[in-house]
C-alpha cells in the first residue's frame, strides 16, 4: 500500500513516513498543499494523509480538487482543531475519516487497517485473498492451502497491487509508479524480474492462480484454466 503524507511541519511528516515504512507501507512526504496536490492527482496512491492547515493550499481545497478530478483514494485528514463543524466540514469535502493532533500513531495505523479493511477484500485477519491464495498484510506471507512463503518488499507490493485489483490489467508503468515511485528511475525490466520471481513463487506454493501477460498491455492476476 503506498501512502501519500502531506503535513507542512517536516519533522513530523518525516516522523510519519518513517513509522509507516517500519510497519511495511510504502511512504513518501509533502510539505505544502500544492505539491500534495499534485502528487496526488498522478493516482498512484492508495491513501492519503493530509494535513487541513497547509501553505500554498490548504486541506480542504487539496481534497476538494482531488474529488472534483475523480480522484477516490482513502483520505484521512489531520486537524489540530477539535470543533465538531471543522470534522463535519472536512467530511463533507469528501474526506473518509479524521485524526486531531495530537494523537497516537497507534490509533491513526488503526484507521489506516480500517480504510484497507473498508476497500472490500481485507479480512479481519489482514489479509488479502483472491482464487486460492492469500496475501499477509502484516506478515508479507504468501500462502494457498498449508504452502506458505515470505516476500521481500518489492515482491509484496507488487502482488498487493494484483490482489487489490483481480482479473484486472495492470500496465508496467502503473505498476512502477505504484511499487517503485513516481520519480524512480527504474525500467520496465525492473518490473518484468519481479514479476519472474512471483510466477516462480505461486508455483512453489502450489498455486493455481497465475500471471498472466497480456501481450503489448501489461499483466492480469487470474486462475489458470
Amino acid at each position: 500500500m503506498r501512502i501519500l503524507v502531506v503535513e507542512d511541519e517536516e519533522a513530523i511528516a518525516d516522523a510519519l513516513v518513517h513509522i509507516l515504512t517500519k510497519n511495511k507501507y510504502i511512504a513518501n512526504a509533502c510539505y505544502d498543499g500544492e505539491d500534495g496536490l499534485d502528487n496526488a492527482l498522478t493516482g498512484v496512491y492508495d491513501l492519503i494523509i493530509l494535513d487541513i492547515m497547509l501553505p500554498k493550499m490548504n486541506g480542504l481545497q487539496v481534497l476538494e480538487n482531488l474529488r472534483r478530478e475523480n480522484i477516490e483514494c482513502p483520505v484521512i485528514l489531520l486537524t489540530a482543531k477539535d470543533e465538531i463543524s471543522d470534522k463535519v466540514k472536512g467530511l463533507d469535502y469528501g474526506a473518509d475519516d479524521y485524526v486531531t493532533k495530537p494523537f497516537a500513531m497507534d490509533e491513526l495505523l488503526a484507521r489506516i487497517r480500517s480504510l484497507q479493511r473498508r476497500s472490500g477484500n481485507v479480512t479481519n485477519d489482514n489479509l488479502i485473498k483472491f482464487n486460492d491464495i492469500s496475501l499477509n498484510l502484516k506478515t508479507y506471507e504468501l500462502s494457498c492451502n498449508d504452502n506458505s512463503l515470505h516476500l521481500g518488499l518489492k515482491e509484496f507490493s507488487i502482488m498487493e497491487v494484483f490482489m487489490n485489483n483481480p482479473s484486472i490489467v495492470i500496465s508496467k508503468e502503473k505498476l512502477l509508479e505504484k511499487v517503485w515511485g513516481y520519480e524512480s528511475d527504474a525500467e520496465y525490466n525492473n518490473v518484468e524480474v519481479y514479476i519472474s520471481f512471483l510466477r516462480k513463487k505461486l508455483s512453489h506454493i502450489k498455486s493455481d492462480s497465475v500471471i498472466k501477460t497480456i501481450r503489448g498491455v501489461g499483466y492480469r492476476l487470474e486462475e489458470s484454466k
